[in-house]
C-alpha cells in the first residue's frame, strides 16, 4: 500500500496561501523561502510520484534506512545519511526501501535564488553524503526552522529567522561538494606524487604522469600549479634533488654516481640543477657543516 503521509510520529506544516504571501512580501525572504517542511520516521510504504514535477525545490535527507529518487527518468538509490535536492519543474518520484525503511526530512523551498541553492548541492544529481557532524547539524538546524513555523509564524521577525536558518542549512550543506571536490583534487596529487618516487631513479614525462593518475595534462598542471605551487615535472624534479641532499649526507657516493643514480646523464646538467634548486653546488652542499 503506497502512502504520501500517515507516518506514526510524522511531523508536517503546510504554510497557507495567505501566510506565504506575508512571507515573501519580506523583501529579506524573497530569495530564499520554505513552503512545506515535515519529519517521516521509519516511513513504511511511503511513495510519491509527480509526473510533471511541482514549482518548488525538493530537499530529501534519509538520516536512516534508504529509499530510491528518480529524477527525469535516472534512479538514484539514497542510503543512510545521505541527501538528494529535487529541482523545481522536473518529473520525478521517490519511495523507501521494502526491507529498511527511511527515515526522512524534508522541506520544499522557493525564492528568486531557490535554483542557485540547489545548483549549489548538485540538484538533480547524484546524492551528497553528509558525515555525522554534518548530519547532526543539519537535523538541529532542520528542527530550529520547524519550531518557529509551527511556534511563531504568525510573527514577520519569527518568519524571518525561519527563512534565515533554511537558508544557512542549505548553505552549510553546499560545503559538501566542495570538500568532496578537494577530497579528489587532493587525491589526484597524491597519486601523481607516489609515481614520482617511485621513480626517483628513473625519469618521468608529463605524459606519464598524466597516463598513470588518468587526468589530463592541462588539469594535472592546474592542481599541481595552485596545490603545490610547482608544475608537476618541476616538483619531480625537487624530490629528485631531495634525494640527492640524502645521497651526498648519507653516502660516500661521488658526484657523478649520484647523478646517474637519479637518472641524470648528464652530469653537468645535474649539478647546474642542483645548484638553481639547493642554492650551492653539491660539492658545497656536501662540504657544508650541517646538524
Amino acid at each position: 500500500m503506497k502512502k504520501t503521509k500517515g507516518f506514526k510520529s510524522e511531523k508536517i506544516i503546510v504554510l497557507p496561501a495567505y501566510q506565504l504571501e506575508q512571507i515573501t512580501a519580506h523583501p529579506l525572504n524573497r530569495n530564499l523561502y520554505v513552503t512545506d517542511i515535515g519529519f517521516f520516521p521509519r516511513a513504511r510504504n511511503h511513495y510519491r510520484e509527480r509526473p510533471q514535477g511541482c514549482d518548488t525545490c525538493i530537499l530529501i535527507y534519509c538520516a536512516e534506512g534508504a529509499g530510491r529518487v528518480v529524477i527525469n527518468g535516472i534512479e538514484h538509490e539514497v542510503m543512510e545519511r545521505q541527501l538528494i535536492v529535487l529541482p523545481a519543474d522536473t518529473p520525478h518520484a521517490y519511495w523507501t526501501d521494502t526491507e529498511h525503511p527511511w527515515t526522512i526530512y524534508w522541506f520544499h523551498f522557493k525564492g528568486d535564488q531557490a535554483a542557485d541553492y540547489a545548483t549549489l548541492l548538485k540538484g538533480g544529481a547524484s546524492p551528497l553524503t553528509l558525515s555525522a557532524v554534518d548530519s547532526e547539524k543539519f537535523i538541529t538546524l532542520f528542527h530550529q526552522c520547524f519550531d518557529l513555523l509551527s511556534g511563531g509564524a504568525y510573527s514577520p521577525a519569527h518568519q524571518v529567522l525561519a527563512m534565515q536558518t533554511a537558508a544557512y542549512a542549505l548553505s552549510t550543506l553546499g560545503l559538501i561538494p566542495e570538500r568532496e571536490d578537494e577530497d579528489r583534487r587532493k587525491q589526484s596529487i597524491e597519486t601523481a606524487i607516489h609515481l614520482m618516487k617511485m621513480k626517483l631513479e628513473e625519469s618521468l614525462t608529463l605524459d606519464e604522469i598524466s597516463q598513470y593518475t588518468q587526468i589530463s595534462k592541462q588539469h594535472l598542471n592546474h592542481l599541481f600549479k595552485t596545490s603545490v605551487g610547482f608544475a608537476p615535472i618541476d616538483y619531480y624534479l625537487r624530490l629528485k634533488m631531495q634525494r640527492a641532499c640524502q645521497l651526498l649526507d648519507l653516502t660516500a657516493l661521488s658526484v657523478k654516481e649520484v647523478c646517474h643514480t637519479l637518472g641524470f646523464k648528464d652530469p653537468y646538467y645535474f649539478s647546474r640543477l642542483f645548484r638553481k634548486i639547493i642554492g650551492l653546488s653539491p660539492t658545497d652542499y656536501r662540504n657544508k657543516l650541517k646538524g
